[in-house]
């Protein structure tokens, strides 16, 4: 009786780095949400001060993820990675050098940086997640790295709250930590890192399993305009509209907190470390429920969509977080509707390289986060000014279309995607060539 050779995992060593780096990309971009409260205190901002400079972070995030996207297909994945990782840890401790007398300006021209270099962290991580993952596999290994964003989330209010004192005492060190980890992260990304095709350490086994479901492409490039007429292209940036939502969570969580329920940056570690724990869990779990779907016969278009309903279902109760008066109460919605946010969010990941070749895969995914990161801004001037004029009831309406958007952009994503036909190396769909 012969022996079944064993495939080999050297794609989750792979997998291994984009977690890391995903871990250090939302520490850094975390932090200053963490300290909100704090900062605001000690350098007089209003909430349209503070709205200003996470306006700044994105409005870079969504210039960065266009030209990124691009880049990234250009250069390759090992070039492209290293170039964003160094450009956002530059800017990340640049941070500690701003002063009271021009805070938010040097705070607002420090996350114009950040947001610039974070933004080629997911079109390199999905590429990245294209080449060296089957299609039935993807969403569940886009799960776990996505999951590595609660990870960073989770251990900025741990670190902020051991290092920072109440009065801001110490706030410059959180910023300097992720220069010391990036700098890791590039030596065992440079070590490790080959297309699996070309790598050493991958079996003739792996690889076959890899390659399995997905077709074998040519090494032309194609430019970044030849996608911006898909519309698969147009789904996927308009279901990514609802990265506004998370962006929520993650720069104004803290402040909800802190002016509804009185907590400070030494007691917001707990409820931050309950909601993102949620948000790990609902990261790998939606990633697997797709996949678990597609191997038990459903086609990839049912399976990914019945899995986005699902999401959109059990984010809906978020709606009522601000009408709660009970912290605890408040927090478990808010982790209930993070975790489905990143069930959705490892799923509409999925999605791009389900249809799209691997050598469009990061452009796509750059003009989709550009959607999300305007989208993002709007929220951020929308939300800032209601709160300076009416005060925290301006959380109502910001919970409400949190909670409620996700079923409505399904069904939009629906229409302009009703089957998920994959395209081929030069984007034509697969069932109509001759």
């Amino acid at each position: 009786m012969s022996e079944t050779k064993k495939i080999g995992n050297y794609r989750y060593r792979i997998l291994g780095l984009l977690m890391f780096a995903t871990t250090i990309n939302y520490f850094d971009r975390s932090i200053i949400g963490v300290m909100a409260p704090t900062l605001e205190k000690m350098f007089g901002w209003t909430n349209s001060d503070y709205a200003n400079i996470m306006v700044s972070f994105k409005i870079a995030y969504a210039l960065g993820l266009l030209y990124m996207g691009g880049l990234i297909d250009r250069l390759g994945t090992k070039k492209g990675y290293t170039l964003s990782i160094a450009i956002w840890s530059i800017f990340g401790m640049l941070h500690a050098l701003v002063r009271p007398g021009f805070s938010v300006i040097g705070f607002a021209a420090a996350r114009f940086g950040l947001g610039f270099g974070e933004a080629g962290n997911f079109p390199a991580a999905i590429k990245t997640t294209a080449e060296w993952f089957p299609k039935k596999d993807r969403a569940f290994a886009t799960g776990l790295f996505n999951a590595a964003t609660s990870i960073g989330a989770i251990a900025a209010p741990f670190v902020v709250g051991w290092i920072v004192h109440e009065d801001g005492k110490n706030w410059q060190i959180p910023f300097l930590i992720t220069g010391a980890l990036s700098a890791i992260w590039v030596f065992l990304w440079f070590r490790m890192y080959k297309k699996p095709e070309v790598h050493p350490k991958v079996s003739k086994e792996e690889l076959a399993y890899i390659q399995g479901d997905s077709e074998v492409e040519n090494e032309e490039k194609l430019p970044w305009k030849s996608v911006l007429d898909k519309r698969q292209t147009w789904a996927f940036a308009l279901a990514k509209v609802t990265d506004a939502v998370w962006w929520f969570y993650l720069f104004w969580g803290a402040k909800f907190l802190a002016t509804t329920f009185d907590v400070n940056i030494k007691n917001i570690a707990l409820p931050f470390f309950v909601i993102y724990i949620l948000a790990d869990g609902g990261s790998i779990f939606g990633g697997y429920l797709s996949g678990a779907l597609m191997r038990k016969g459903w086609t990839v278009n049912k399976a990914r969509k019945i899995t986005l309903l699902i999401c959109a279902l059990i984010i809906l109760p978020v709606s009522f977080v601000a009408v709660t008066e009970n912290k605890w109460i408040a927090i478990l919605l808010i982790g209930l509707a993070a975790a489905g946010h990143q069930a959705w969010s490892a799923n509409i990941f999925t999605l791009v390289s389900d249809v799209f070749p691997k050598k469009a895969t990061a452009s796509v995914v750059g003009i989709g986060g550009m959607v999300g990161a305007v989208a993002g801004i709007l929220a951020d001037i929308a939300l800032g000014s209601v709160l300076d004029q009416a005060g925290n009831s301006g959380y109502f309406w910001a919970f409400l279309i949190a909670g409620s958007c996700y079923l409505i952009i399904l069904g939009l994503v629906h229409l302009l995607m009703p089957k998920m036909v994959p395209l081929d190396e030069n984007l034509v769909p697969i069932k109509e060539r001759t």
